[in-house]
């Protein structure tokens, strides 16, 4: 456990340090990639380019220092970090790495108030935490390893079929080169795709699950990302996969992680609402088609929000899904349609997603809610369900880039 004299001068000085805290985590970042150059190939470059990287650490030392004294308020953090952390293949002789110069970040930012004493205060709270992070990954390690199928590290898969889904959205269903077990994994979750890029070294990426679990592949659904910004780079990877990935061809593939997962037990008691927008839709389709294919009899609400049908993948599989299954409703809603989308019906209504909305489409606050989407999107979203007052406790989400909270640093 961490001491008194340690918790003490960490609270104390937390509000020296939130207010430089983006400041420190872009130091951090520049020291460490410049010490140690090697650990840059966990780091995706647009996430670091944007920002969203910096301000991710910064929230998390906040966070961390904020609840020093009730670290239990940070558990699912912690999960959340520890299943990304696994997917990158992070290893204890990383976070002394991390420890180091965060400590020096700490010390160029704080000046003067960055004591000895102090340093060695936050220098013992990291190495708390770190070995916290250690311990769980160490058990999703073995967790992975040990699965009938399971694997460590990296596995060659191969791409048995790639399907366009619309106009920037492409599926690829892998099966292992090595015609060995596939382990099972849980809806909602994510591999990790390593690419061999010929012009560059390029950090793995995670994609999610968007098939239900089965015994023959994984397929992963990928969105064609064009740059952020000005002069900011476009979806390396992404784009890589569209464009030079071919049926045939082998990628390197990490074991399924990710803790935004379905609770499959609770589906048969309660109606569950799973609503996604763009690219969000992958990890909710895998719950989706779990449901439907667990046979559960409890309402099932599918929610998604698209610009328009160009852009919308998926639209004729989750339509199929409630056709043949009558507790399933369906709801697409385009915030840009194109002239012949309501016409053909391939929207129900047009807007965006708000309270009136969603009080129209979801008939009860009593409901497990499953969301995934772009950061506008989950802000939109999260607001409406607070306007309904559904509890806390029943909302479970994610969304693709860096956290703004307590999340992780690599």
């Amino acid at each position: 456990m961490l001491s008194e004299k340690t918790i003490e001068i960490v609270k104390a000085t937390a509000p020296a340090v939130a207010p430089l805290a983006e400041t420190l985590t872009r130091r951090f970042y520049t020291l460490m990639f410049a010490g140690n150059p090697e650990v840059k190939a966990f780091f995706n470059d647009a996430h670091q380019h944007s920002g969203g990287q910096q301000r991710a650490l910064a929230g998390a030392i906040c966070a961390y220092a904020a609840n020093i004294d009730n670290l239990g308020a940070l558990g699912a953090a912690v999960e959340l970090i520890a299943h990304k952390h696994c997917s990158l293949g992070i290893k204890p002789e990383h976070y002394p790495i991390v420890g180091k110069h965060l400590l020096a970040a700490i010390k160029d930012v704080l000046g003067d108030a960055a004591t000895e004493e102090v340093l060695a205060a936050w220098g013992e709270a990291y190495g708390f935490l770190a070995k916290v992070f250690v311990d769980r990954e160490h058990a999703l390690y073995d967790e992975q390893r040990s699965a009938p199928g399971g694997w460590n590290g990296y596995r060659r898969f191969t791409v048995k079929r790639k399907v366009r889904e619309s106009d920037v959205i492409t599926s690829f269903y892998l099966a292992p080169a090595d015609g060995g077990k596939l382990p099972a994994f849980k809806p909602g979750q994510y591999i990790t795709v390593k690419i061999n890029h010929p012009a560059k070294l390029i950090a793995p990426r995670n994609y999610s699950l968007s098939d239900a679990p089965n015994s023959d592949y994984y397929r992963i659904s990928v969105k064609r990302e064009d740059a952020i910004a000005a002069n900011a780079p476009a979806g390396v990877v992404s784009n890589y996969l569209h464009d030079a990935i071919e049926e045939g061809d082998t990628l390197e593939i990490g074991p399924p992680c990710g803790e935004f997962t379905l609770r499959l037990d609770r589906a048969h008691e309660r109606p569950t609402v799973l609503i996604s927008g763009g690219v969000g839709i992958t990890p909710v389709l895998s719950m989706l088609k779990t449901l439907a294919k667990s046979k559960v009899q409890a309402p099932v609400h599918f929610i998604h929000a698209a610009r328009n049908s160009a852009a919308h993948a998926f639209g004729p599989e989750v339509r199929r899904l409630a056709d043949d299954h009558a507790n399933v409703q369906v709801h697409f809603k385009y915030d840009a349609p194109a002239e012949q989308d309501v016409a053909e019906g391939h929207c129900d209504s047009v807007g965006l997603l708000d309270a009136a909305s969603m009080r129209s489409l979801i008939p009860s606050s009593d409901a497990d809610f499953y969301l995934c989407g772009p950061k506008p999107f989950m802000s939109c979203v999260f607001g409406a369900l607070k306007e309904l007052n559904v509890p806390e406790e029943r909302v479970h989400y994610e969304f693709f880039g860096p956290k703004q909270e307590f999340v992780s640093a690599a």
